[in-house]
């Protein structure tokens, strides 16, 4: 099977270079800087089947194209999936594999990197002493110990958060519509409202729906303390930006720490470090003291990279003979 890989960097040659080197693999990979569009979908034609990011355009234009080209497999090398029209692929008789959970524990920890970071300004801190400043003026947080963290999705990466929040003696509140049997003795489940009104952490770790879609936003923000925490390492469509922008300005949260974030695609993980952003959205966010943003990079461990690598290949190696898929995508 020929691959063709979309959007790559150097790590991830690092990690799949060797994999495509196993012959029990047999698979045959071309790295693509250039990442999955319409303009670049027919640079798969000669190829089975085609790898991309979370950042990938995988809409029904894109789709249609890769089949006419002979792309009979869809690879995701991420967990999330909101960026691919599984109705189309379903349609054009396209297989789509993802990887479901390859380091939870990384995306959690980071959730809480960001909760630290915001709650304590780290960044802001850093940035002082760098300056010769070592006044304590405008880095004053609060303990975590003691205090409430609500947990928005308590699928792999949220029971993680629930794990580390516990174990920061918090007392920890969850909301889902399914509830993890393994969090029994951590959690106790609640209402969205309820949560929302009785945490002074919450961390996002759901998926992005069409019921999901500005789950934090004009309705909501008002019911979040003054004094919170909030973090999303999930997707930046859950949140409000706008919205939210508007409830800083007016001196709400704590601390605020996005590792995503609405219209980050054809921003994340590019180099714009000699131009002028045109997206205005980072800038206004990181004006504030209190806000911490990162480049979608929760998942971005050696652990994580390994893993991901591991389970794509087998996802391909499981089509190519047939076996049970069990990482398929199907529209609803």
């Amino acid at each position: 099977m020929k691959i063709i890989f979309y959007g790559t960097r150097e790590y991830d040659h690092y990690y799949f270079d060797v994999l495509a080197a196993d012959p029990d693999y047999g698979c045959e990979i071309k790295f693509l800087a250039a990442n999955l569009d319409a303009d670049t979908a027919p640079l798969a034609r000669g190829g089975d089947a085609v790898c991309a990011f979370v950042n990938a355009d995988c809409s029904a234009p894109v789709l249609e194209c890769l089949a006419k080209n002979g792309i009979r497999l869809l690879l995701l090398r991420c967990a999330g999936f909101n960026n691919v029209d599984l109705a189309a692929a379903d349609r054009l008789g396209m297989t789509v594999l993802r990887v479901p959970g390859y380091s939870p524990e990384a995306v959690a920890e980071h959730a809480m990197a960001l909760a630290l970071a915001a709650n304590r300004r780290i960044c802001k801190a850093y940035v002082k002493v760098r300056n010769n400043n070592f006044s304590l003026d405008g880095l004053l947080g609060y303990n975590l110990y003691g205090s409430s963290a609500g947990i928005v999705g308590t699928g792999r990466i949220g029971a993680a958060m629930a794990r580390i929040c516990h174990g920061f003696g918090m007392t920890v509140l969850a909301y889902d519509q399914y509830q993890n049997p393994a969090l029994e003795n951590i959690v106790r489940y609640v209402g969205l409202e309820e949560l929302l009104r009785g945490s002074d952490l919450i961390s996002l770790h759901c998926p992005l729906t069409a019921e999901t879609h500005h789950m934090i936003g004009e309705k909501t923000l008002p019911l979040i303390r003054d004094s919170a925490i909030l973090v999303n390492t999930s997707r930046g469509g859950l949140i409000d930006t706008g919205a939210l922008i508007a409830a800083l300005r007016r001196g709400k949260f704590a601390g605020v720490g996005l590792d995503v974030y609405e219209d980050e695609n054809g921003q994340v993980f590019e180099d714009f470090s000699n131009e002028v952003l045109q997206n205005e959205v980072v800038p206004i966010l990181t004006s504030f003291p209190n806000v911490v943003v990162t480049s979608h990079q929760a998942f971005f461990t050696r652990t994580a990279l390994q893993s991901i690598a591991i389970t794509t290949m087998e996802n391909a190696r499981a089509f190519a003979r047939g076996e049970p898929l069990v990482n398929q995508l199907h529209a609803n």
